[in-house]
Parts: structure tokens; C-alpha cells; sequence
């Protein structure tokens, strides 16, 4: 191993050795459950080990909770998005209702859109929706928002610029 690998690898392990119990104690308090603590602590590691230059570390403390901030919000989020999938296939009758594989589809879809869509306003976010998953006009999507139909085609927009810069 070279000497750099080398020291990366004793300042994660040195990092890892100084401040899990910290974070997994700070998790547990914020999340209630130990096991969903201990995850959420592996995966804020796992991001640091995937840090391209951990020698720059100044402050891991708040590096770590900031990670770990992160990923829990994405938790709440993906089960706010399970929630509303499985409450919308309740209200479905059970002769509509989707096969496993389908369900797991359909989840893995709405995931990668909420990721795309995240970095827009609540508005554009629930402007690009209503547009294209509830097939609302602009003037219905503008009274909704409390915004004109001009604005709500900008949200649409960006929407639409959110989910097709994926493919470029």
C-alpha cells in the first residue's frame, strides 16, 4: 500500500475510532430506534470513506452531522413518497391492484423523480405534478398555487429541464 493510501486509511480509521460512538449516540437520540441509528451511522462513514480528500477534514464533528443530517432527511422523504404510494394503492380496488415487482417499479420511479425534482421550489414541484400527473390545466394549477397560468408554464418548465437533464 503507498504511503498515501496508508494515511488516508489510518485518518478514516482514526476519524471512525473518535467519533462513531458520538454520532451513533447523537442518532439514536434523534431517530429513536437503534438499529435505524446504526445504519444511518454506516452510511454517514460510507459517505466519508467516498470523500475524495479526507485530509482536508477540519471539523468532523460537524462534517459528520451534516451527512448524517442529509441522509436523514432523505429517509423522511422516501418514506413520505412510500406512504403516499401505498395510501393511493388502498384506495384503489384489488382488481387495479399492482404485482410486487410492479409496486417496486413504480417506488423506484417516484424516488428517482423526487431526487430530480428536489432541487425546485415547492411550488414548481407540485406545479410540474399536478400538470403531469394529475393532467390539471395552468389556470386550475395557478388558482391551486395562488400563482398566474404564466408562472405555473415557468414551473412546468423547470420541471421538465429537472427530469430531461438526466438524459443528456
Amino acid at each position: 500500500m503507498s504511503h498515501v493510501l496508508q494515511r488516508r486509511n489510518d485518518l478514516l480509521v482514526r476519524l471512525f475510532g473518535e467519533h462513531h460512538g458520538w454520532l451513533l449516540d447523537r442518532l439514536r437520540a434523534r431517530m429513536g430506534c437503534c438499529h435505524d441509528a446504526a445504519d444511518m451511522a454506516a452510511e454517514t462513514f460510507a459517505h466519508v470513506v467516498a470523500l475524495p480528500d479526507t485530509q482536508v477534514i477540519r471539523e468532523p464533528r460537524a462534517l459528520l452531522t451534516t451527512i448524517a443530517k442529509r441522509l436523514i432527511f432523505a429517509s423522511w422523504r422516501r418514506r413520505d413518497l412510500e406512504r403516499a404510494y401505498l395510501e393511493s394503492l388502498a384506495a384503489e380496488p384489488e382488481l387495479f391492484e399492482p404485482s410486487p415487482e410492479a409496486r417496486y417499479l413504480v417506488m423506484e420511479a417516484l424516488l428517482e423523480v423526487d431526487q430530480l425534482l428536489h432541487g425546485l421550489s415547492s411550488r414548481a414541484r407540485a406545479a410540474f405534478l399536478y400538470s403531469q400527473l394529475d393532467g390539471w390545466t395552468y389556470a386550475r394549477i395557478g388558482a391551486e398555487l395562488g400563482v398566474s397560468a404564466p408562472r405555473v408554464h415557468q414551473y412546468v418548465v423547470q420541471g421538465l429541464k429537472a427530469i430531461c437533464a438526466v438524459e443528456r
